[in-house]
This record gives structure tokens, C-alpha cells and sequence, in this order.
């Protein structure tokens, strides 16, 4: 079966003249990140889908919680599918404040069938230094079911994972540390180029009345403040919006899944010769039993007799090609050969070929 080629050729300008993006699409300043919470809860409401009785961690858990509420019961006294045990996951933007409202993420961790039309029960949320951070609570919602009735059943997506919109509430501020003790702000760039890294330190240098920044590595410029820390919020966002020309990859990317090969303008080739052909062999073989029912009624020595036919294809190929590109780009190259009928993963195939000939100057990332 031919797979269709979807090819799409992202064209850039010249490295000069391409777009300006603002600074702070390039990267992140140093100590302005997210962090995630975890937490370990009991969900209830359920109708009949949570855990069962052989979970014992479910009945370990619902005795505490039922206990800390002043009830006391035994283990015999639980006999309900009506509870799940769940993990909580959520996470804290770089800076909060208490009452604020984050989602999380609620996923059975029992033996549970279902989640749906459950209520969280109040979950403390930590952080990476075992601290509370969150509290979740509340009806979950979720994007999926699971019926059974007389052994028949029907499944949606995933009922055992919840989301649980604005149930998280911060209970503790948390602010980000940008200023460094020694009074300077590193910016981190999402991809490491010495050149991007440059030409950020140029324009930030630029906008000011004397150099402050300079070049650390690939992925970091080290951005000297010295003013008063209530004024950094205003330089900083001062400094995010300064329009930087980030640097070209020559990379090509391909989804052989979807049959999507994105490439770059600036990815250049070398003169190059293409022949593509293949030759297809298939071998089928159908197997049917003989016994005339007239013999086999009168003993029980007759077994039947097994016949196996086999037909062998001999499949040349219908896309075959020779095809000669001069020095071009990758787009060239994925025109042509989709003008001459070739495959999505032919041309895979034939990009990768090129590249270990030394013909093709890029690097290809396959997903």
C-alpha cells in the first residue's frame, strides 16, 4: 500500500533578514520555573467502581481518614466499592499566592475501574522538601466511562485519571529568586547557540547606557543588575521584550507515524544522484483438510489429510526512479520525489542516505 507524502517546508529568509522574535521567547531567566506538588488521597462517591476489597491499602487509608473524623471501625466493617485510593499531582507557577487556584491531576493507583462522579477528599499537595504547598479537594471530572453488565462491557478513554479544575488552593506564598547574590539575573535559552547567545548580550547591551551583559555559555548570558531590587521586576520586563534574531538550525524533522517532514530553507544539498527501486516477494499459503465422509463412517483408523497450497507474487514496484538534483534544498529534493510518486518512507529512507553519503547538511531528528 503507498503511503501519501505530506511534506511541510518551513522557508526562511536569509540568516540577516529573518524575523526578530522577543527575548523572552528565546528562553527563561534563571530561578523563574515550575515546580510540581504530589499528594496521596482517597476518592469517594463512587458507584461500585472503585477498589475492591482484596486492596488493602484502601481500607488502611479509609480507616484513618474515617478515625481523624472521630469514627472508629474495623477492617470487617468495609465492604464497599465505593472508594479508590489516588495519587494528586498539581503544578506551583514560580510565583503564588494563598487562595490562588491551580488544576491537578487525580489517577488511581488501586485496582478501581472507574473514577467517575467521584469526590476528592481533602489532599495535601507537597513539594520537593516533603513541605505542604496545596490542598485539593473536590468533584472530579472526567473525560471518559465504564460500564459492565452480564459480562458485557464498554470502555471511553480512561476513566481511572480526573482532572480536578481550580480544586488545588495555595496555602503558602512562593516567590521566585531571580537576583543572585552577587547582584546579576542569568537568562537560560531554550536551545544553546553561541550565536543566539551573542546577539542577546549585543542587544541587551545595547539598550543600556553600558555594557552589562556578557556570554557565560552557549545557554546562558549573565546579566549584571545594580540597582535596587524593587526595581528589577521593571528591568526585566524591559529586557524581555527587546527583539532578538535568533540563529538558523539546519535540522529536518520527520514524523514517520504522520508522514510529516519539516526542513528549513537554509538546509542546503549537495549534487546528488537518487535511484530508488524495490522488489516485493509475498507467499501465501492456504491449508484445507480432506476426508470423505463415506470412509470415515466405517473406521476410526481414518484421519483426515492436510493439503497446503502455495502461491508466490513477485511485486516490482510501480514507483521506481532515478532522479539527478544539482546542489539544492531539501525542498527541492521532497517536490521532486513526490512528483515522481515516491513514498513517505522511501523518502525517509532517502534523506537518511544522503546524509551518511555526506550529501545532505543537517541534522535529522526522527520522531
Amino acid at each position: 500500500m503507498t503511503v501519501n507524502l505530506i511534506a511541510f517546508v518551513c522557508l526562511f529568509a536569509p540568516a540577516a533578514y529573518a524575523q526578530d522574535v522577543p527575548l523572552k521567547g528565546l528562553g527563561r531567566f534563571d530561578g523563574w520555573r515550575d515546580n510540581a506538588l504530589i499528594g496521596y488521597g482517597l476518592v469517594t462517591g463512587l458507584a461500585g467502581t472503585g477498589d475492591t476489597r482484596r486492596n488493602e491499602v484502601t481500607k488502611i487509608a479509609l480507616r484513618n481518614v474515617l478515625a481523624r473524623l472521630g469514627t472508629t471501625v474495623t477492617e470487617d466493617q468495609i465492604n464497599s466499592r465505593n472508594v479508590a485510593v489516588v495519587i494528586v499531582t498539581a503544578i506551583l507557577p514560580p510565583s503564588a499566592n494563598p487562595g490562588d487556584r491551580v488544576d491537578a491531576v487525580v489517577s488511581s493507583v488501586g485496582d478501581a475501574r472507574s473514577l467517575a462522579g467521584g469526590t476528592l477528599l481533602m489532599t495535601p499537595l507537597l513539594g520537593a522538601n516533603q513541605q505542604p504547598y496545596a490542598l485539593a479537594q473536590g468533584a472530579l471530572t472526567v473525560g471518559g466511562y465504564d460500564f459492565e453488565v452480564n459480562l458485557q462491557r464498554q470502555q471511553r478513554n480512561f476513566p481511572t485519571t480526573a482532572v480536578l479544575a481550580g480544586g488545588a488552593t495555595i496555602e503558602f506564598p512562593v516567590d521566585a529568586q531571580l537576583l543572585k547574590p552577587s547582584g546579576e539575573v542569568s537568562f537560560l535559552l531554550k536551545e544553546p547557540s553561541f550565536t543566539t547567545a551573542e546577539r542577546i548580550a549585543m542587544a541587551i547591551n545595547a539598550s543600556q547606557s553600558r555594557p552589562v551583559a556578557y556570554v557565560k555559555n552557549a545557554d546562558e548570558v549573565v546579566i549584571a543588575f545594580g540597582g535596587s531590587p524593587s526595581l528589577l521586576p521593571s528591568f526585566l520586563a524591559r529586557l524581555e521584550n527587546l527583539p532578538v534574531t535568533p540563529d538558523t538550525v539546519a535540522r529536518i524533522v520527520i514524523n514517520e507515524r504522520t508522514g510529516t517532514i519539516v526542513a528549513g530553507a537554509e538546509v542546503r544539498l549537495s549534487s546528488v544522484v537518487v535511484s530508488q527501486g524495490d522488489i516485493k516477494v509475498t507467499v501465501q499459503s492456504e491449508s484445507f483438510a480432506s476426508q470423505p465422509s463415506f470412509i470415515a463412517g466405517f473406521s476410526n483408523d481414518i484421519s483426515s489429510l492436510v493439503i497446503t497450497n502455495s502461491q508466490l507474487t513477485v511485486d516490482e514496484g510501480t514507483d521506481d526512479v532515478v532522479a539527478t538534483f544539482p546542489n539544492t534544498t531539501v525542498a527541492a529534493l521532497v517536490q521532486g520525489l513526490n512528483a515522481t510518486g515516491v513514498g513517505t518512507r522511501r523518502v525517509i529512507s532517502i534523506l537518511q542516505a544522503i546524509r551518511a553519503a555526506g550529501g545532505l547538511h543537517a541534522e535529522i531528528v526522527v520522531q
